[in-house]
């Protein structure tokens, strides 16, 4: 009957206490997985696009619950930001411009030079 004696003192129990969550701190991940993909897409850099979805998958699969309650967009939304970063890189492969169309005036170019007089 000694073998069944409940050996823990309720003198010595610990109460849990929920540790403080850091409100102050950057998410560097998060804000690389929002700016790489609109980069991309800015300078139509396949590299810079592959970079975004590689950054928005791991902040994705490493998102914690306080980063999910107070991130302003979920980690799936990046990670189709990424890739939609991708495909507007990609788009020129195939569907490419029409022809003629890369010597049009667009009325930003500099002015013809003066004839000299």
């Amino acid at each position: 009957m000694a073998s069944k004696k409940d050996m823990r003192r309720p003198d010595l129990v610990i109460p849990y206490q929920e540790p403080v969550a850091k409100s102050d701190s950057a998410d560097m991940g998060s804000t690389l997985s929002q700016t790489l993909p609109m980069a991309a897409i800015f300078m139509r850099n396949r590299y810079m696009g592959w970079a975004a979805v590689v950054f928005s998958i791991q902040n994705w699969l490493g998102e914690s619950e306080y980063s999910k309650s107070s991130s302003s967009s979920p980690g799936y939304f990046s990670v189709g930001m990424a890739l939609m970063s991708l495909v507007v890189t990609y788009l020129p492969m195939f569907l490419p411009p029409p022809p003629g169309s890369q010597g049009l005036p667009t009325g930003t170019e500099a002015a013809p030079p003066a004839p000299p007089s």
